[in-house]
């Protein structure tokens, strides 16, 4: 939910629920929970909400507590985003951190 208002701000409640897959109602529950613990912000903007994300909010669970919630939304949003070479020439192919992670530590080993 916090990454499709991510990556749209103006979404609307129907486009959420159709893109994640849940009814329009639990969309509406969902975004209630978020905005009453602080997670986002809804401002109206003529017929429709406008929302804004606070990303320096921490998550809940005690695993992931100590962490800003800045980390997933720039990983998933980031992911999307074509990447380019060094020269600018092609999009380079994204890779999930685990891969990044899995080829830095090949190299060490070489």
């Amino acid at each position: 939910m916090l990454i499709e208002i991510a990556r749209d701000p103006a979404i609307r409640v129907r486009d959420i629920a159709a893109g994640i897959g849940i009814t329009e109602r639990a969309v509406q529950g969902i975004v209630r929970d978020l905005y009453e613990a602080g997670y986002l912000n809804r401002d109206r903007v003529g017929r429709r909400n406008h929302y804004s994300l606070n990303l320096e909010r921490h998550f809940r669970y005690p695993t992931e507590a100590g962490l800003p919630i800045r980390l997933l939304i720039d990983m998933f949003t980031q992911h999307d985003l074509p990447r380019e070479d060094a020269a600018g020439d092609q999009p380079l192919p994204s890779i999930t951190p685990y891969a990044a992670e899995r080829n830095r530590k090949e190299a060490h080993d070489r």
